[in-house]
C-alpha cells in the first residue's frame, strides 16, 4: 500500500520546520518517517521561498536556504492545473493548494486557514481538508 499523500499549506510547513509547533510535531515525524509524503508545486515552493524571506521571521539567508532545501527534500514536486469545476477559496492566494490537491489526487489539504476550512464540504468528495491536528488524528487513523 502507498502512503498517503497530503498538501501542506504554507503556514502549515512554518510550524513543521520553523517553529516545531507542538501540535504539527506528529506530523512531521510521520514525513520523516516516509508514512506520508507531500506534494509541491511551483506555485507553492515559490510561496514558501518568498515567506521565508518576511522579515518577522528575521532568518538569514542560511537559515532560508535550508529551511527552503528541507521542505524540498520532503516533497515530491508535481504539476497543479486550473480545474473551473474546483471550489473557489475566497482568497485568491490559497486557490494554488486546492489545485495541487485536486490535481495530484492527494487523499488531505492541510491548513490552519479559515477560507480553507470552510471549504472542507465542497472539496470532500475529490479530498479531505483538515487543520493540523486533524491530520494529525487521521494519520493515526490511517492504514499503516
Amino acid at each position: 500500500m502507498t502512503e498517503p499523500v497530503l498538501v501542506l499549506d504554507t503556514n502549515v510547513v512554518l510550524d513543521l520546520l520553523h517553529f516545531d509547533d507542538a501540535t504539527a510535531r506528529p506530523l512531521r515525524q510521520a514525513l520523516d518517517a516516509g508514512r506520508v509524503r507531500c506534494v509541491v508545486s511551483d506555485a507553492t515552493l515559490g510561496e514558501w521561498q518568498r515567506v521565508l524571506a518576511y522579515p518577522e521571521f528575521a532568518l538569514d539567508a542560511a537559515r532560508q536556504a535550508e529551511l527552503f532545501e528541507r521542505y524540498r527534500s520532503l516533497a515530491l514536486p508535481r504539476s497543479a492545473a486550473v480545474d473551473p469545476t474546483l471550489a473557489q477559496c475566497s482568497d485568491p492566494d490559497d486557490q494554488k493548494f486546492l489545485e495541487l490537491a485536486a490535481a495530484t489526487h492527494a487523499q488531505g489539504l492541510v491548513s490552519k486557514d479559515r477560507a480553507l476550512l470552510k471549504l472542507c464540504r465542497r472539496c470532500a468528495s475529490q479530498f479531505r481538508i483538515m487543520s493540523p491536528a486533524e491530520a494529525v488524528r487521521w494519520l493515526g487513523d490511517a492504514p499503516a
